[in-house]
């Protein structure tokens, strides 16, 4: 199931479903740890002796958020028991706080006591072991808390604070949990349990008729009882409205300049460009990791997720936030690029989680005997091409200063050396789908684009040794790429050669929408007889014939996939490289409008609430894989705004 609703603040990232349950709550770190793991802080209501959840299905939901903000306005609405909710949620911009809002009608013509129940099923740490849940009559609250992760969970009606609790073991010697315990309308006052434990709050209401009321619910989250109650002493002093609007404003102001650059376009496609901005920035950590992801459903097909940074996800993010102006946000990316990065062998890792440390694989360091760290090269190049682009937006010198010697110069050495002494091209590393070792066009025209990089930087600082060396290298890259990786008779590029121990090399001719990567990286021009013949070629392979439409990643994609009749799923990042090659093409406004369709197409498999996903069934449309997708929203973003500089260099 998608998260259509996340909110974040750079050290908490809560996501959430369709029927508003918090699945996902990350912290400290965004992407890390995640207290939930798809598991429920889930919300119910009982009146009148019934009781729902609103998961259950009995209610009618809508999703969505304020206007340019990171405050939501949701609604559900329960026709047989006569009642309406209005739902803000948000995460305070400033404060490690949740707070969720729910205004609650009495649609009947009578009085009625309603009653609001919250079961919290944490698993700290990723974890249901050696949990502790108590409750704290001092602050009328429940804790959670396990080692230096603490949660506190309250909240008020005009009337009085909690009304009832609960805490108990779920999950274990054929306990459920408290939030059985929630479906006849009264908990136990168990105040305490230690192990696989849970816990319920719940609040009392009384509402006239046509009437309604306002509960305030929230959890804070910290490293101590110290931390937790202050937080918590914080809510109650300054005041829960006021920090929602506070948020609410925050975050519309930070949008703003993403507002003011898109007032000429369409606007379903300026509204999924502003709120684009805004879930990208729920996905960055303060300290700079850039997260894939943060939909834990996806553990259902593997017991794995995209909770990391892959370093070429967040570096095509940073040259999106560049492109509008974030360089507090994009340059934490950068340094924690240069933090990672090892010091005996400079190439960046597969991924990594959000505290730097080195995130899951599945590649090998043993491949037909013989012994390599395994990597992908574009992750690094693609890191260097973004740093480029920084400096251009910024011309910040003592921050390029700052990443010269322990970022620039070794990663752009290693680049330079580590390659075929017969074709120049990059010795083989992973591709950027993560499944295949070779020597791979995508990866080729990304290391060309990083060396062309480097030469800039060596001679912004006069090092004219270095400058000549990637320069040259970078040449020769290309040149490889144009002499070894085009295939005169199909007029595209190979998706990727294999070199074997006597030297020869084998060519993978699938069409891999990947290979559109020598535009963007500088390989060719728009133009080029190359360019529109790969280009014409892989549309005629990829493309998605259904209504559904879009380009799917590859022939014959497995991943996730829901149809043979089709070359994959379509995708919104391949479809989106389609709408750049067109801008680049284009001579005059009016051959703009195909990329314009194209967009428009990205827009329309957004949810509701603005989310994009990875990729999309090729016959429904609906999501598939993880969502949000921050490189998709990033995609999304770098193209919007490639469509308006070619408009602009138009119109001069």
């Amino acid at each position: 199931m998608p998260r259509p609703v996340v909110l974040g603040n750079g050290e908490i990232l809560v996501c959430e479903d369709s029927a508003l349950n918090i699945r996902d709550f990350y912290f400290p770190y965004v992407g890390l740890f995640n207290h939930l793991s798809g598991h429920k802080i889930r919300m119910g209501v009982w009146c009148d002796g019934r009781f729902s959840w609103l998961d259950s299905g009995e209610w009618s939901i809508t999703l969505d958020y304020l206007p340019d903000t990171l405050v939501t306005e949701c609604t559900a609405v329960h026709s047989g028991m006569n009642l309406s909710l209005k739902v803000n949620d948000c995460v305070s911009h400033r404060e490690n706080i949740f707070l969720r809002r729910v205004r609650v009608r009495n649609l009947s013509d009578f009085p009625r006591e309603v009653r609001l129940f919250f079961s919290h099923n944490f698993h700290i740490a990723e974890t249901d072991i050696g949990d502790t849940a108590f409750y704290n009559p001092f602050l009328q609250a429940v804790i959670h808390y396990k080692r230096d992760n603490w949660f506190l969970a309250t909240g008020t009606s005009r009337y009085d604070g909690i009304y009832q609790y609960a805490c108990g073991v779920k999950g274990f010697g054929g306990a459920e949990g408290t939030w059985r315990d929630c479906e006849d309308g009264e908990l136990s006052g168990r105040p305490i349990e230690q192990g696989s434990v849970d816990s319920s709050i719940s609040f009392r209401l009384l509402l006239p008729p046509g009437e309604e009321e306002d509960l305030h619910y929230w959890i804070v989250a910290g490293h101590d009882y110290q931390q937790v109650r202050a937080l918590h002493g914080h809510v109650v002093e300054r005041g829960f409205d006021e920090i929602i609007r506070d948020t609410a404003n925050y975050w519309a102001r930070w949008s703003e300049k993403g507002a003011e650059l898109v007032q000429t376009l369409p606007e379903s496609v300026a509204q999924l460009f502003r709120r684009s901005l805004l879930i990208m920035r729920t996905q960055i950590d303060d300290r700079g990791a850039v997260i894939a992801a943060n939909d834990t459903d996806i553990m259902t097909t593997a017991r794995a997720h995209y909770s990391y940074m892959w370093p070429r996800d967040g570096a095509i993010v940073a040259y999106a936030l560049d492109t509008i102006g974030y360089p507090d946000t994009t340059r934490r990316f950068f340094e924690f690029c240069a933090r990672v990065l090892p010091k005996d062998r400079p190439v960046l890792m597969h991924k990594y989680s959000a505290d730097g440390s080195v995130g899951a694989s599945w590649h090998p360091w043993v491949i037909g005997g013989q012994h390599e760290i395994p990597f992908q090269e574009d992750s690094t190049a693609s890191v260097l091409w973004a740093l480029w682009h920084h400096y251009q937006c910024y011309h910040d010198l003592e921050f390029i200063a700052s990443l010269y010697e322990n970022l620039i110069l070794p990663t752009a050495h290693f680049m330079a050396t580590y390659r075929d002494p017969q074709t120049r091209l990059p010795l083989p590393s992973y591709d950027l789908w993560e499944e295949r070792r070779g020597i791979h066009t995508y990866t080729c025209a990304s290391v060309y684009a990083a060396l062309r990089s480097a030469a800039r930087f060596a001679h912004l600082f006069g090092d004219v040794e270095e400058h000549e060396m990637f320069r040259t290298a970078a040449q020769e890259v290309r040149e490889g790429i144009l002499n070894t990786l085009y295939n005169e008779g199909t007029g595209c590029f190979a998706r990727m050669i294999t070199p074997d121990m006597q030297g020869n090399y084998s060519r993978d001719t699938t069409v891999d929408s990947s290979v559109l990567g020598v535009l963007r990286y500088g390989v060719l021009d728009a133009d080029a007889p190359q360019m529109q013949c790969c280009v014409r070629y892989v549309r005629e392979k990829l493309w998605v014939n259904t209504p559904i439409g879009g380009l799917a990643r590859y022939e014959n994609d497995y991943y996730h996939r829901k149809s043979f009749e089709v070359p994959g799923n379509p995708w919104i990042i391949c479809t989106l490289w389609l709408a750049e090659y067109e801008i680049e093409k284009a001579s005059d406004p009016a051959d703009l409008q195909q990329a314009m369709r194209l967009i428009e197409w990205a827009t329309q498999r957004a949810l509701h609430t603005g989310v994009l996903p990875e990729q999309v069934d090729p016959h429904t449309g609906e999501p598939l894989s993880v969502a949000p997708l921050t490189w998709s929203h990033a995609e999304y973003v770098y193209v919007v705004m490639a469509y308006l500089r070619r408009l602009r260099e138009m119109m001069e």
